[in-house]
């Protein structure tokens, strides 16, 4: 396929826009943290409710995308009625593009779908999952007016990619209700950190085409 018909995730999996009217949410990517221990009660995450959300943008904002991922697997670890940690699996086989969002003619989502999982982008043959492990989470004292309704914890985790692992932090809203919990959260961040790259360089007009931002949502569900 083309390079010029490029769009992005997750995640994803993931590419989103950087737009000057766009609102990001507080988001902070830091090397690798040592991942949180599992302690007390272990909730199996649904894989059947939970889900991945990504949205993209090409340069200025436009010909905007967006799509799901699925969640593969996970679980978290519930101690005093707070989650203290666990993990979640997304299969990048899975990624999808919503056809809602393809509104050229000359474009399909199955193709976009397909150049999101080549090399170009996430080479899903390769690395066929990806994975989210949290490495602390914290009350959260004001929620930035861009986080996801309800936001009351500062959640940080390590997110791989493409192999390679970033810890990244944002706003979450974390429930805990009888033998339940779910994790919600929206947050951006920025695809070369993880050597996600269209383009050979960053003078070439593929990779300038696209934004290098990531916007991800997560909605996260456990039970026993």
């Amino acid at each position: 396929m083309k390079k010029i018909s490029v769009i992005a995730l997750v995640g994803v999996g993931l590419l989103v826009a950087s737009c000057n009217s766009k609102e990001k949410t507080d988001t902070s990517v830091a090397t690798e943290q040592a991942v949180a221990e599992s302690k007390g009660e272990m909730l199996t995450v649904d894989a059947a409710t939970s889900v991945v959300n990504w949205k993209a943008f090409h340069k200025g904002g436009f010909a905007p995308r967006w799509g799901t991922l699925n969640v593969k697997s996970g679980d978290l670890s519930i101690e005093g009625g707070q989650v203290v940690a666990g993990n979640f699996n997304i299969d990048m086989t899975s990624i999808k593009v919503d056809p809602a969002s393809v509104t050229e003619k000359d474009k399909k989502p199955a193709d976009l779908e397909a150049h999101l999982k080549n090399p170009d982008f996430f080479n899903v043959e390769k690395n066929p999952t990806s994975d989210f492990k949290i490495t602390s989470v914290a009350d959260l004292k004001e929620a930035p007016a861009d986080a996801v309704a309800g936001a009351n914890k500062t959640v940080s985790g390590n997110l791989t990619l493409l192999g390679k692992t970033m810890n990244v932090t944002f706003p979450a809203k974390v429930d805990v209700v009888d033998n339940t919990a779910a994790i919600q959260a929206k947050f951006t961040v920025n695809r070369t950190d993880w050597g996600i790259k269209f383009g050979t360089s960053e003078a070439d007009p593929a990779e300038w085409m696209i934004s290098k931002d990531i916007e991800i949502a997560i909605d996260v569900k456990a039970k026993k």
